[in-house]
């Protein structure tokens, strides 16, 4: 008897059902709870970002148009370009008028055009697997009925309220929730100008309006995924991030399904939460932790209607940078920017579909896969290109690492990822034999092209294997760029 006790004893922590999990309000315990398994598996995203500034919708180029309250109050800029400084405010001057505030766009927020079963249809023909609606920026507006926003700012500040008067999110996720994609929500941690957010008033902005509102908005719609921003420079005993953390993993309804990002707070240390977070970079990073890429089809975020053709990647580009992600073991967010009235413009939809035209057939190679070892195969030439951007790396800036390369510079031939018994080579150009290098195969193996029905001949060439390609008329392609080879090293 006492060896069974001892027993059920040992063995009770394993018998304990997942969702009874109790993570303490420390890092140690914290960071022990495993990520969800279906967000390293996604591999791609779409990000949303649509509010109040998507009414003036202008910034200069190389600017986040989401910021226009912060450039028209400070008169000041950052991106990518030499700037006075006071462009948005002159800009909005000429445009509103100097008496016209920032609160004024509200009723002009309308959604009129909004259909969030058209987004929802859009959504998943990307080949998305998830997606990250933007619930509140920086500026505090609400996109659905939150009584703190609008108590606290003393106006009508929600889109319940004023504008649309309608639940936006409530309508999104709704939607959402009838295709496969799991749904994120955007939730800002920094409001530019809430009376309460103020270093004296911190804990009064945490206990009255942040926590109150962040926690409804996780009662109300239950997201898979939580992307915070905008800490500043707080650490997390000013944001106690430790206990919300511990409170969303351990009690809240999503404990055992959430996924959340590490911008929670200036951490002190290493940073904290599922996954690691970068923007707008030129991608080149492995880390140990899950991580994803954030960035715009454009250099913006919010739809800037001051952007013309050229500082939007092509869907060549947005191919070539998620499998280069992806083979770092990374998740790709591709933002997209919808109008003040609800209506994605064509260039965003048709690079959606450009992406989920690609994605039905080389899906595989991108779904579920892992790094491999090799995650990169450079042609000969110099490997140390930088693209320009002072803060944010242009989408096309990979063009110049793949397919037009400046002289003496190398290209990336093609990048790799695997899954099961499988590897991929996602390659970057399409000619007639492919050296796969530093790769021995034994007799058997069979090498595929995706999207094609017959397995394609190859030869052992000392370490390398040369692979030879079809000779294909341009409707027999399987598609338009960047074509995938699988290799089965033991079909059997």
């Amino acid at each position: 008897m006492k060896t069974r006790l001892l027993l059920l004893l040992l063995l009770f922590p394993l018998l304990v059902p997942a969702q009874e999990r109790v993570y303490t309000p420390d890092w140690e315990s914290i960071d022990s709870r495993p990520i969800p398994s279906w967000f390293p598996q996604a591999k791609f995203g779409i990000f949303i970002h649509w509010g109040l500034y998507s009414v003036p919708a202008w910034s200069p180029k190389g600017t986040y148009s989401e910021w226009y309250k912060y450039w028209l109050d400070t008169k000041a800029l950052f991106g990518n370009g030499d700037f006075a400084g006071d462009e948005v405010y002159q800009y909005h001057c000429k445009t509103y008028g100097q008496d016209f505030t920032y609160a004024d766009f509200a009723p002009l927020f309308t959604a009129s055009e909004f259909d969030a079963g058209e987004w929802a249809d859009l959504l998943q023909q990307s080949g998305a697997r998830y997606v990250v609606l933007t619930t509140k920026h920086h500026d505090g507006f609400a996109l659905w009925d939150s009584k703190e926003a609008s108590r606290d700012y003393g106006r009508p500040w929600n889109s319940c309220e004023i504008g649309a008067h309608r639940d936006l999110v409530r309508e999104f996720v709704d939607s959402v929730r009838q295709t496969p994609l799991k749904v994120g929500l955007y939730f800002s941690l920094r409001e530019w100008d809430n009376p309460l957010y103020t270093e004296e008033l911190m804990p009064l902005y945490l206990d009255r309006h942040f926590y109150p509102q962040l926690k409804d908005l996780i009662h109300r719609f239950q997201p898979d995924l939580i992307w915070s921003d905008g800490p500043d420079s707080y650490d997390e005993e000013t944001w106690r991030t430790r206990e919300f953390l511990s409170w969303l993993y351990s009690e809240s309804e999503v404990r055992d399904s959430v996924v959340v990002n590490d911008r929670w707070a200036k951490f002190k240390g290493e940073k904290h939460g599922d996954y690691l977070t970068s923007e707008y970079s030129a991608s080149e990073a492995t880390h140990l932790k899950p991580w994803e890429e954030c960035r715009g089809i454009g250099l913006s975020f919010g739809y800037n209607r001051n952007e013309d053709l050229e500082d939007y990647a092509t869907p060549e580009a947005l191919i070539f940078t998620l499998a280069k992600v992806v083979s770092r073991g990374g998740n790709l967010l591709l933002n997209i920017g919808p109008r003040a009235d609800g209506k994605i413009p064509p260039i965003m939809q048709e690079r959606l579909l450009q992406i989920g035209a690609w994605l039905k057939v080389n899906g595989e190679a991108i779904y579920g896969t892992t790094p491999c070892r090799q995650t990169v195969q450079w042609s000969d030439g110099k490997q140390d290109w930088k693209p320009e951007g002072k803060y944010y790396i242009h989408g096309n800036a990979i063009l110049k690492q793949t397919i037009d390369p400046d002289p003496g510079y190398a290209v990336q031939e093609a990048f790799f990822t695997q899954k099961g018994d499988a590897t991929y080579a996602i390659l970057t150009a399409y000619k007639d034999c492919f050296v796969w290098k530093n790769k021995q195969l034994a007799p058997g193996a069979v090498i595929t092209l995706l999207g094609y029905d017959r397995p394609l001949e190859w030869e052992q060439t000392g370490s390398d294997i040369t692979i030879h390609l079809p000779r294909l008329l341009p409707d027999e392609m399987p598609c338009d760029f960047a074509w995938v080879l699988k290799l089965v090293s033991n079909p059997n």
